[in-house]
Parts: C-alpha cells; structure tokens; sequence
C-alpha cells in the first residue's frame, strides 16, 4: 500500500501524546479495536519514543506515525524506534533531507504557498495543514486547491467531532488529525470503552 493509501484508508489519524509506555499502548489498542489503522505518537515527551517503540512491537499491525519531529535527529531516532512514517509541525530542507536518506515517508507541516512549494519541489505531493483552523481552514483549502492541484492534505489543528466531516468533504483533503478521540480526561481515567467509540464513530461514514 503506498503512503498515500495508507492516509487514504486511515480516514482520521489519531494524535496521542504518550503518558507512559503502557497507557500508550493501551491507547493504541483501543484505537485498533475501534477500527482506526493507524496512529500518530507525538515526541513531545520523555518516554515518547520507548512509546513509539512499544506500540509498533506490540500491535504491528497498526501502522504508527511519529509526529512532533523537528529536525534531522529526530527523524532518526524516530525511524530507529519502528516510525513507519514522520510527521511535523513544519517543513525544512533538513528534514526533507533526512526522510528522503533514512527511505521513510514524511508528512510535513505547511500553513502557506510558500512552503508547498518547498515541499513539492523535494517531490512531495501530500502536506499536513497546521494548524488548520488557525491559517483559514477550508477556505485556505479551497484557495490552495488552484495553484496545487496534485496536492492534499492532512488538515491537523482544531479540528473535532464537530467540524472533521466538512473537511473530509473537500476534494484536496486526504485525511484529517485529532485528539478529540484521546482526550486527556479520557485517557488519565483509563476510559477505553470510550476511546475505542470515539474512534468507530469517526471513521462511520
């Protein structure tokens, strides 16, 4: 399956900010058990990569993004702990660099033309737009469909139950991410019956 169907097929790419190695798993577990296929674990954490790791040992059916990469050490540490594919907040030469030499798929962040062009002059045709709501939402969407047919995107930054639909809708958008299915309260209660819901519900068509 190429990257771009594995986005495709994902629908709604959870975005879990690790709280320990097995909560985390825990996490992702019910994620998997509500339907969704993959899953983005953020290094915005100390135990964030044993996390990463964890999950792709212990569920490898589940195909696990590492978002929040910053730069070129990242982006290894990152593939050396089993990232199937890097997602950051932004876009730089650097990154693009080390994606492209470690063979890993990169999602990375753009808010502007500006840095589309910088992407798919690298040869990069999908984008995460973030955040999303912040820059103009569907209507930078809509704007950026012109100048860059070829290109889609992963709409990531206030988006929720409430509004993920409109954007699915749009015919650049290839997927979206949240964390509205991974709540803080929800996860720190240990709710997984919920999580596991809030995950079938938004991938219900």
């Amino acid at each position: 399956m190429s990257f771009a169907d594995t986005l495709s097929a994902s629908r709604v790419l959870p975005v879990v900010t690790p709280r320990g190695v097995d909560v985390t798993v825990r996490t992702a577990e019910a994620l998997l058990a509500g339907g969704m296929r993959a899953v983005e674990i953020t290094l915005r954490t100390p135990d964030a990569l044993d996390s990463l790791r964890a999950v792709k040992q212990r569920l490898p059916e589940l195909v696990v993004a590492a978002g929040t990469v910053r730069d070129a050490a990242s982006v290894d540490a990152a593939v050396d702990a089993g990232a199937d594919f890097c997602v950051s907040p932004g876009i730089s030469g650097a990154m693009l660099d080390a994606c492209a030499a470690r063979g890993v798929p990169f999602l990375p962040g753009v808010a502007t033309a500006s840095e589309v062009l910088l992407g798919t002059s690298a040869g990069l045709s999908l984008f995460k737009l973030f955040p999303a709501v912040a820059v103009g939402g569907m209507e930078l969407l809509r704007s950026l469909r012109g100048p860059f047919p070829e290109v889609r995107f992963c709409p990531t930054g206030g988006l929720g139950p409430d509004n993920y639909r409109d954007f699915l809708a749009l015919p650049n958008v290839i997927c979206c991410g949240g964390s509205w299915m991974v709540a803080a309260d929800l996860i720190d209660n240990e709710r997984w019956d919920r999580v596991e819901a809030l995950a079938r519900e938004a991938l219900a068509v």
